[in-house]
């Protein structure tokens, strides 16, 4: 058993952290799932997706992925276990896919059944592609949420060059979509009975989200990088515009402003919280357990790219009232956040010897 603990400046309320590396050796790992009796399923951004075992131990890749597109941001990114994995064997991931004839590229959602022995995927079906495919390295979205309902939830990037189409309904561009599990457009959709719309669209407006998660309240919490400051925390309502390109509190990669410089406009949505500058956002997580006490129960888990820490929040309903960095010496981005249900919090940190960590509660 690996299980090496960190010694690392942990600021902590109501007892002491200790990090543990349950696994190294992880090339780029992008997401985390569970998956039963321990083991969990890591996503690796070459287009690899292997099973962990409860003891640290990493297996060989699993077989029968689709083609997946490898190239600057995109790959083979988030993967979630149907809430009845346990009797269905169903998971869910998506992955930069090429386009069938020529150039380009876009995201994609994907269904499977692991096999029994955990070793392949089995009826691998394509339930949603991003359109339209663009020749782009940046910005592919890529995170999945299961609502309570049974629907799915998938953010989606806006290309990077073609942010103005995240304000357009004719592209998946900039966007959450809500699919049903066989890929079926849910009839209470917003945009359902809207000509010119794309009828998966959720909300839209969004420039690349690389974090999302349901919340206690049974709603779609996200958050969404921003181009140099300006990332946003967001709760998804259905038909509501986000803003991007239009506001933001960001600025162009060397400064000046974007577009008219406004952060508010009738119409768009405000953010829950913004940063300033960029943290670099990526994997969100809510504490839903007592684990690590009382204060923790109900914060908002949110990993930085950017300066390699792990942020808390607390929130009084939707306010962020407090953030505290966590693991502020771990040298390491934090890509995935996931809350096992045992209540134990596992961190992915996106590295060519990218680590899978968990905190401890003494």
């Amino acid at each position: 058993m690996l299980f090496v603990a960190l010694a690392l400046p942990l600021a902590a309320q109501g007892g002491e952290l200790r990090v543990e590396v349950v696994s190294r050796g992880l090339e780029h790992p992008w997401a985390l799932a569970f998956i039963g009796d321990g083991r969990m399923l890591v996503s690796e951004r070459p287009g690899r997706l292997r099973v962990i075992a409860a003891d640290g131990k990493v297996g060989a890749p699993v077989e029968g992925l689709p083609a997946v597109e490898v190239t600057g941001q995109g790959g083979l990114l988030d993967v979630v276990a149907d809430r009845d994995f346990a009797r269905n064997r169903m998971i869910y991931f998506c992955y930069a896919e090429a386009a069938a004839q020529g150039r380009g590229n876009s995201t994609a959602l994907a269904a499977a059944r692991l096999s029994d022995d955990a070793k392949r995927l089995e009826k691998v079906t394509t339930i949603f592609r991003q359109t339209p495919k663009v020749s782009s390295r940046l910005h592919f979205g890529c995170r999945i949420v299961e609502a309570d309902d049974g629907q799915l939830f998938l953010t989606l990037g806006e290309r990077g060059s073609r942010m103005a189409d995240a304000q357009k309904l004719d592209n998946h561009h900039g966007k959450v979509i809500r699919i049903g599990k066989d890929g079926r457009v849910p009839a209470d959709n917003p945009f359902v009975k809207q000509p010119g719309a794309l009828p998966e669209i959720w909300s839209y407006g969004h420039r690349n989200s690389q974090g999302a998660t349901l919340g206690p309240d049974g709603r779609l919490w996200m958050h969404e990088h921003g181009p140099q400051g300006g990332d946003e925390i967001n709760r998804p309502e259905p038909g509501k515009n986000y803003g991007w390109p239009v506001i933001t509190y960001g600025e162009n990669y060397g400064g000046g402003a974007i577009g008219d410089g406004l952060t508010k406009k009738p119409g768009m949505e405000q953010p829950l919280h913004y940063w300033v500058p960029s943290i670099a956002p990526s994997g969100l997580a809510f504490v839903r357990s007592e684990r690590y006490g009382k204060a923790w129960r109900g914060s908002l888990l949110v990993g930085s790219l950017k300066f390699d820490y792990l942020a808390r929040l607390e929130l009084d309903g939707t306010r962020v009232v407090r953030e505290e960095k966590l693991l502020t010496g771990l040298r390491q981005r934090v890509r995935d956040i996931r809350e096992a249900p045992d209540g134990t919090i596992y961190l992915l940190t996106d590295e060519s010897n990218g680590q899978l960590l968990r905190l401890v509660a003494d």
